[in-house]
């Protein structure tokens, strides 16, 4: 099997973190790429594991070297995917889960078009605010700004291949999962099958 590159976008408040952990559940053949950031750790997060926290100084240096493979600023951070991690992944066959914003989502679509697009989004508006209201860490300032993000965000929406509306994590999980089973079964994908049988 060829390696599957999985682009997944939504507003704040859409969940993806928690429903790509519960299809990892599910699957052992993903690996969840992690992303590295300017912004500040929020409480609980760890260095290496929800994303590399690095300063934009580092950040950019490894822009301008061409190690990442999208990046955008978002809400006055920048955000960027690793380039070598990702690509060592795809050559061993795995799907690489990229949980991205929009501007970079662009990026990946232009510079792969066999990636699968998924656009995760809470039900409404009100809830998306619900959900970031609840995380309690944000400012009210910082809540008004991701907000006007978050409707920005959804101009994006046509250009996804997938879209999900999470109302109940279980259920957009296996969605999600269900989703990357076809892919994976596309006859696209995986050209060399059977090669012996096509002579």
């Amino acid at each position: 099997m060829t390696g599957l590159l999985v682009v997944v976008s939504g507003p704040s408040g859409a969940g993806k973190s928690t429903v790509l952990k519960t299809v990892m559940e599910k699957r052992k053949d993903m690996y969840f790429s992690v992303s590295a950031t300017t912004r500040q750790p929020r409480p609980g997060e760890v260095h290496g594991q929800e994303y590399f926290f690095m300063s934009f100084d580092l950040f950019h240096q490894m822009r301008e070297e061409g190690k990442l493979l999208e990046w955008a600023e978002y809400a006055g951070h920048c955000y960027g995917t690793p380039f070598e991690p990702v690509m060592n992944r795809l050559s061993n066959g795995e799907i690489v889960v990229l949980d991205i914003e929009t501007k970079g989502a662009m990026q990946v679509m232009e510079r792969y078009p066999s990636a699968v697009t998924i656009f995760l989004t809470p039900p409404s508006e009100t809830e998306a605010e619900r959900r970031l209201r609840g995380r309690g860490t944000e400012s009210e300032e910082f809540i008004c700004s991701r907000m006007e993000v978050t409707r920005s965000t959804f101009r994006y929406i046509d250009r996804y291949q997938y879209i999900v509306i999470n109302e109940i994590i279980e259920e957009s999980a296996n969605m999600i999962d269900a989703i990357l089973t076809a892919e994976r079964a596309r006859t696209g994908r995986n050209p060399g099958l059977f090669a012996e049988f096509r002579k």
